[in-house]
């Protein structure tokens, strides 16, 4: 296979672990309280980067001041959108939380004032404005009198996801910061974080079955060290622009696998609300991406993420530009 269609593969491979996870983190808090899927979340990917970050033969193998004063401070608020998104999930359908989290695409350059790039161009409010029109009819799911609490949830998480993404942007700037290490760091916070409110709960992990743990394990394996680890080597062998489009499929793979593997189904609203969703989130992006590539004096180069953050994949962020959320 061509180098080229080798990176796209793999990025469309990260694109497609991220929309899953949402099934994936619903189906865990079906069988155990959400706060203990989260810290067994956090604790396994730690394990994981531990061990890799130990046995890399790179450079230092200790961290850093600067991935350090870093990783604490975006640890914990990827702490929060992994909270809020988890708590999401279990309260609407997968396919709906993958959409309407990817409003961090339109919600990030709102947020975000670095850069000196000037005001935004008014085209590209129109296509917030279709993505608010898409989670309204993504919300209404049978009719415009039932607005439910996953929902408005996932809309909470897109804004703190949004914010985490500037944060993760302003605080690895222009530093010399190792991903991996980074990532480690935020996962044992966010194993910290999780350890106290989790505990009356651990020990329902001992009954639990073992299509719980697979759950667990892809979430902390899959959708958070392996999809970061692959974003980063695809990201640098390709352009910002591609890779930001394919992982920008990510809410078209959530919708995918909630219908195709949870039998979940879409009504001609929410069917309606999803096209409107994608189509706004990809013209938001590209009006930014053009006028963030035309400004005077932009500082910040177009660096695609994720992270996470995800986390829609939530445990793991880079470096990422405005246009493109952190899954988790």
């Amino acid at each position: 296979m061509p180098d080229a269609r080798r990176t796209d593969a793999v990025l469309l491979l990260v694109a497609l672990v991220w929309g899953s996870s949402y099934l994936s983190a619903q189906t865990a808090a079906a069988a155990l309280p959400v706060l203990v899927v989260l810290f067994a979340r956090y604790a396994l990917s730690a394990l994981a980067c531990l061990g890799l970050a130990v046995t890399a033969r790179r450079g230092p193998r200790g961290w850093t001041r600067e991935e350090i004063r870093a990783g604490v401070p975006l640890g914990v608020t990827q702490a929060a959108v992994l909270l809020i998104e988890t708590y999401g999930v279990a309260h609407t359908s997968a396919a709906n939380a993958g959409l309407i989290i990817s409003l961090t695409i339109v919600l990030t350059p709102l947020l975000d004032r670095s850069g000196d790039r000037g005001g935004l161009p008014p085209v590209f409010f129109v296509a917030a404005g279709v993505c608010v029109l898409a989670v309204g009819l993504l919300m209404a799911g049978n009719g415009f009198h039932a607005l439910r609490l996953g929902d408005l949830l996932m809309l909470g998480a897109a804004v703190v996801r949004a914010a985490h993404v500037v944060l993760v942007g302003r605080l690895t700037a222009g530093r010399a910061i190792r991903p991996l290490q980074l990532t480690a760091v935020q996962t044992l916070v966010g194993s910290a974080l999780f350890l106290a409110p989790a505990a009356r709960g651990l020990p329902d992990l001992a009954h639990v079955g073992l299509a719980a743990w697979a759950q667990l394990l892809y979430l902390a394996l899959f959708c958070s060290v392996f999809a970061f680890l692959a974003q980063t080597w695809a990201v640098q062998r390709t352009s910002a622009s591609r890779a930001s489009l394919l992982l920008g499929t990510e809410p078209i793979w959530a919708a995918a696998v909630g219908i195709g593997l949870a039998g979940e189904h879409f009504t001609v609203l929410t069917a309606l609300g999803a096209a409107l969703m994608v189509t706004g989130t990809y013209w938001g992006q590209a009006v930014e991406r053009a006028h963030r590539g035309t400004a005077p004096h932009a500082k910040n180069p177009e660096i695609p993420h994720h992270t996470e953050e995800d986390p829609a994949c939530p445990t793991a962020t880079a470096q990422p530009t405005p246009t493109t959320p952190t899954n988790v």
